[in-house]
């Protein structure tokens, strides 16, 4: 995960008192720079928390035969009732991505001649999803396909708006923290001479996985998430500023 960088500066007025703030986030920044004087020097952590707006479906077919020419054709078959149930839920099948396709022959390892057994077709396929509403039928659906490792992962597409959030969170804390360091010493706080800031996005949710019907066309059991809404994604911010003192 690779922070985001953003510094804004500006002059730093010069005068004899110096007042430096300490904290770990900011050291290796803090020694590269020589105390300013009349500017105190701080660090502070900012959040937000989002709820998801995209969920990632995933699975795979994996369809295998003798005949590799029999193995593509019944990949072909479920690709296409794949694609019947996309349009069946309001979703473009175009919007479903290939990650992986391959063939590759299956042996029997058991004994020295390592007999042909036959062929595996494999494709990784992921389809984003806007419209939480539709992931209980598309779920139900795979469930009767011939498809397997099928998981549902959130995600937040839209990070900026909690990035700025997270920022503004930071912020805050620091001016705060800046403002404390101002009067314990008699001064008073002035304008944010400089800032870095570095933003930082959670783990993608954990996906939870999409049980298989126990048979063609019988009625599924309730999912052990229903009712239970999703994971809320947390994007933090880190704020080194530098404010002068009045």
């Amino acid at each position: 995960m690779k922070p985001h960088t953003t510094v804004i500066s500006a002059t730093v007025l010069m005068a004899s008192v110096t007042v430096l703030g300490s904290a770990l986030g900011f050291a290796q920044e803090q020694r590269t720079m020589a105390p300013t004087p009349n500017t105190v020097w701080v660090g502070a952590d900012g959040k937000y928390e989002s709820e998801p707006d995209t969920v990632v479906v995933q699975f795979n077919i994996a369809p295998q035969d003798k005949k590799l020419q029999d193995a593509m054709q019944k990949a072909t078959q479920v690709a296409e009732q794949v694609r019947q149930l996309l349009r069946g839920n309001g979703i473009d099948p175009k919007d479903a991505q290939f990650s992986r396709f391959a063939t590759q022959p299956m042996y029997d390892y058991s004994n020295a001649q390592h007999k042909l057994l036959g062929y595996r077709v494999e494709a990784n396929i992921s389809v984003k999803v806007k419209d939480f509403a539709k992931i209980g039928p598309l779920s139900e659906g795979l469930g009767t396909l011939e498809v397997t490792d099928t998981s549902i992962a959130y995600e937040l597409e839209n990070k900026d708006a909690a990035k700025i959030k997270a920022v503004e969170d930071a912020l805050r804390k620091a001016r705060d923290e800046a403002n404390a360091v101002a009067q314990s010493s008699g001064r008073t706080l002035g304008e944010l001479s400089y800032a870095s800031v570095d933003t930082y996005e959670s783990q993608p949710i954990r996906p939870m996985m999409a049980q298989k019907a126990l048979a063609f066309g019988a009625e599924a059991a309730p999912a052990p998430t229903a009712e239970f809404g999703a994971e809320k994604i947390t994007v933090t911010a880190h704020v080194n500023a530098l404010y002068n003192l009045k």
